[in-house]
């Protein structure tokens, strides 16, 4: 009994102490050194950088070689869009913009919907989330958008798939409102993108508006030019000083540029379309953009003794080879090795420090000029195409000051390939070209707007072992996990008439109509 008396008298001493030190409990108990919050403008930065990034560096180069800039003609490691062939490059962008870039951006989003006090980088984490989404559904076609990132909000764990035609006529939404929602008299402190600059974020918000609603001018016209209307009005950008970009340093690299000019240089070439189509107008970017090391029978021998950067000295190489067939080509190409065509010039382009594009100058007046070719837009299509020209061809300074094209050399060009307006096709056909050299080196972009304008007549990969011959691929296959995890939500998607039961990588997205 004594004990029993002792106990419950320890138990009552422990409680009233317990109360009694209650008082300032929290203050205590705070962590002085580690984070307790954080601004959402630094999650936001984490967002953009991981998507600068893209998680992957072999997203980009898929994209590369797809719309045939780049050939990596090695087995292995390298198979897939060299050799039409499904590999797990394909995984990205799904995996690291679901579980690291939107997570983050969703979570900017629901830290400041209801403040209004924050609502410049609400507005701002609105263009940011459109802009992720659209290169996974471009990417994909159907993906989880609605539901997509809400497992912690609202413990969904299997999130359904969206059409693409109901993605994008909410992005247009989104894009539309948030950019008009951006007030230029204000900033977003600590913001990296454009240094908390509301006004540019506006013009990036509509540039994006105007690029996702040209998406549309094949399978719904008159929604594209509702909303290019919308965009032109709202303020577009206006100069290279407003390009979306994000530089790197030797401590922040980029991902692409590690590889391609770090140990996979004398993995990657320069194709042969890409070199003869810079050639047939004495594009002044070929210089600057690729070199050769002549005679070279292997990467060491790739030597700056016979390094040239003579445009007339360069030799893409032919899609559609692997290490066995190309040396059958050798002779008729006038080359001894692989290692004997032209590359990308690692020193000038991606580099650990190269910069890297969302969204351009060039790229929108592009767009532009195809809007007003179309009737939806009022102006000059051939002044806006000449400043296209112009604004990308300024830009390769920003790689490397070796790499600037002289002014004379640019003016020399752009008079000698004004916009042909014989014909709406002949604009067109034009217009979309310059996007696909203009968009150099983000590659998802360029991929995105072949497929919707269908420029420029790309070859077929004639490979061997193709699994898809004779065509292209024009999306990626979803990753494996969704079907191991996600399978109800997969099984609709991939049964939709969009695919046909088949997870298909030549199957056209909902706008890429023939």
């Amino acid at each position: 009994m004594k004990k029993i008396k002792l106990y419950i008298t320890a138990f009552f001493a422990i409680t009233l102490l317990s109360v009694g030190c209650d008082k300032g409990f929290d203050d205590v108990n705070k962590d002085p050194i580690n984070l307790r919050a954080l601004d959402p403008a630094y999650i936001m930065n984490s967002s953009v950088i991981n998507v600068t990034e893209r998680g992957a560096r072999s997203y980009l180069g898929q994209a590369h070689t797809i719309i045939q800039w780049l050939v990596c003609p090695f087995g292995t490691s390298m198979v897939g869009a060299n050799y039409n062939q499904w590999t797990t490059f394909q995984d990205d962008p799904w995996n690291s913009f679901y579980n690291s870039a939107l997570q983050r951006i969703i979570d900017v989003i629901y830290m400041t919907k209801d403040d209004p006090s924050k609502s410049n980088i609400y507005n701002a984490a609105r263009i940011w989330k459109a802009h992720i989404f659209q290169i996974l559904t471009d990417t994909y076609g159907d993906v989880p958008y609605e539901e997509a990132g809400l497992g912690f909000y609202e413990q969904l764990m299997y999130a359904n798939f969206d059409t693409q035609e109901d993605i994008y006529k909410d992005l247009l939404k989104e894009l539309d409102e948030a950019s008009a929602a951006l007030d230029p008299d204000g900033t977003i402190a600590g913001e990296i993108f454009y240094g908390g600059n509301v006004a540019r974020w506006k013009k990036f918000g509509y540039s994006l508006l105007l690029r996702t609603a040209m998406r549309l001018s094949k399978i719904n016209p008159a929604t594209a030019q509702t909303y290019v209307t919308k965009a032109i009005a709202g303020g577009l950008m206006e100069s290279n000083d407003d390009n979306a970009m994000i530089r790197h340093t030797t401590e922040f690299t980029n991902r692409l540029g590690v590889e391609i000019s770090g140990t996979e240089k004398g993995n990657y070439y320069i194709t042969e379309y890409f070199v003869n189509f810079l050639k047939s107008t004495n594009d002044p970017r070929l210089g600057p953009l690729t070199h050769r090391y002549p005679g070279a029978t292997n990467a060491p021998g790739q030597t700056n003794a016979i390094r040239t950067k003579d445009p007339a000295l360069q030799i893409g190489m032919p899609i559609g080879h692997d290490p066995l067939s190309i040396p059958q080509i050798y002779s008729e190409y006038g080359v001894v090795a692989i290692h004997d065509f032209s590359q990308i010039d690692w020193n000038l382009f991606f580099m650990n420090t190269s910069p890297e594009f969302h969204c351009t100058y060039g790229q929108t007046q592009l767009l532009l000029a195809e809007a007003i070719v179309r009737g939806w837009a009022t102006g000059d299509a051939a002044d806006a195409f000449a400043k296209a020209v112009r604004a990308n061809m300024s830009l390769y300074a920003l790689f490397n000051s070796a790499a600037t094209v002289p002014a004379a050399d640019i003016n020399a060009y752009i008079a000698a390939n004004p916009l042909d307006m014989s014909t709406t096709a002949d604009a067109l056909k034009q217009i979309n070209e310059e996007y696909w050299v203009g968009s150099f080196p983000n590659g998802a972009e360029a991929w995105a707007n072949w497929r919707r304008s269908g420029y420029p007549d790309l070859p077929v990969n004639t490979y061997h072992g193709s699994q898809i011959p004779g065509e292209f691929i024009r999306r990626h296959r979803y990753p494996q996990s969704e079907s191991n995890y996600n399978v109800e939500n997969f099984r609709q998607a991939i049964n939709r008439p969009i695919l046909g039961g088949v997870d298909r990588m030549n199957a056209r997205v909902w706008w890429d109509k023939e």
